[in-house]
């Protein structure tokens, strides 16, 4: 794997010595002749070094100045009439600007991302009138040609900032799409979390639920096999006793579910959100939920309060259910509204539908388990255990639920109030 990874490396600086080599031969002379001139070698070499921050910055420019050089000495031989040692003579000074930018950029490159965009263009600008300065006096030293006078040196700084400037500019919207990229995955990931840990806190208080009713169970049959006293019950008694065992084995194994999943819910639970975050992943995984049962929903949301809270997962927990229970009782077409407020030492969450309503004579029954009021189109009843879960959750955290008929949309408004101190973060 060590191998593989260090072939990848070669051929990556590879591709930057060719195509660094490759753009060099876009060029233009400023001074007249050939004594100098100006390509975008230099910006396509800033760029890669820039973007392939795991290889050798010095090693990657030891090998580009050799492919720089070996290029143009060959282009010399196919086109000219120079021999080798003219062209090496013409073109030395370019590998060793190469080799001195890249050296250059080797000493900052441990702090590439502490750099604006602005001073990382002026940094590398610094960087490129060294390499310039050494590229001059290796033509100076091989070739004898004259030193440059102080308006052309302005002239080079002048393109040395342009070139670098526009360079670190295009790296700058490549490394803001990467940024946006990551972050959109990294919110897909937060929704599909979210979506994951409220479900799973639900499943986990129903599980609670469960042996909580197991352990009663077990109570009451093994009272009422100590009441079979006499010896016609004994065998009814044996039969009592083996039930109970087995229902102490279910619960068991449901405590050992429960421990995991508890681990689980801890490690989703961790940080904060925002209430205006509940919402819009509220909004967000409901509309989605519409869509897959073909309804054309509006949602809206309103609010005068944005604390941060802990107990993120059992709100989503109830908002999703009463919000999903408000998606389904829309026929076709309709609207659903979000509402979050702080009243007084409570804060209110109401869910509002232009639904049908509720019945006020179901209203005392909604919250019970095992009442509904929605059937399939095969007349086949709902399990009618979500508001159930819904209340139990709301009284875990010593708040009230209550369902009314919403004076704005038509439908019912389920609202839940709940003490602020048990979800507000403490600062």
């Amino acid at each position: 794997m060590e191998q593989l990874f260090t072939k990848h490396k070669f051929i990556q600086i590879g591709i930057v010595a060719l195509g660094t080599a490759l753009a060099g031969e876009l060029k233009f002379n400023p001074f007249g002749g050939d004594i100098f001139r100006i390509g975008l070698g230099s910006s396509v070499f800033l760029l890669f070094l820039l973007l392939l921050r795991q290889l050798s910055y010095v090693t990657t420019g030891i090998v580009t100045g050799v492919v720089v050089l070996v290029f143009r000495n060959g282009l010399d031989m196919a086109l000219t009439d120079l021999t080798l040692v003219q062209s090496l003579s013409r073109h030395g000074s370019a590998a060793v600007y190469y080799i001195v930018f890249a050296f250059g950029m080797s000493i900052i490159k441990p702090r590439l991302d502490r750099f604006y965009p602005l001073a990382l263009g002026a940094i590398t600008a610094i960087i490129d009138l060294m390499s310039n300065e050494a590229e001059l006096l290796t033509r100076l030293i091989v070739q004898g040609t004259t030193y440059f006078q102080w308006n052309e040196w302005m002239f080079l700084m002048a393109i040395a900032m342009l070139r670098t400037y526009f360079t670190t500019g295009i790296y700058s919207s490549i490394a803001v799409s990467r940024m946006r990229i990551v972050q959109k995955e990294q919110s897909r990931r937060i929704e599909q979390m979210l979506g994951f840990g409220s479900g799973l806190y639900g499943e986990v208080f129903y599980l609670k639920k469960s042996i909580s009713t197991l352990e009663n169970i077990t109570l009451g049959s093994y009272e009422l096999s100590r009441e079979l006293n006499n010896e016609e019950q004994q065998g009814q008694r044996r039969k009592l006793m083996q039930i109970t065992q087995q229902i102490h084995e279910v619960k068991k194994d449901s405590q050992r579910i429960l421990a995991g999943l508890v681990k689980l819910v801890d490690r989703e639970m961790t940080g904060d959100m925002p209430l205006l975050g509940l919402l819009h992943f509220t909004i967000k995984s409901n509309l989605k939920y519409a869509d897959m049962l073909g309804k054309h929903i509006t949602f809206t949301q309103s609010t005068n309060t944005n604390y941060a809270t802990v107990s993120y997962l059992p709100l989503l927990t109830v908002l999703n259910n009463l919000t999903a229970n408000a998606v389904e009782v829309i026929k076709d077409r309709g609207q659903i509204h979000l509402e979050v407020r702080e009243q007084g030492e409570m804060t209110l969450f109401a869910v509002s539908d232009s639904g049908a309503g509720v019945d006020e004579r179901d209203r005392d029954l909604l919250f019970e388990p095992g009442f509904t009021t929605k059937f399939n189109d095969e007349g086949v009843a709902a399990t009618g255990i979500g508001l159930s879960h819904v209340r139990d959750i709301v009284n875990l955290f010593e708040g009230e639920i209550t369902v009314e008929t919403s004076s704005k949309l038509g439908g019912a408004v389920f609202q839940v109030r709940i003490p602020t101190h048990r979800l507000r973060k403490e600062d």
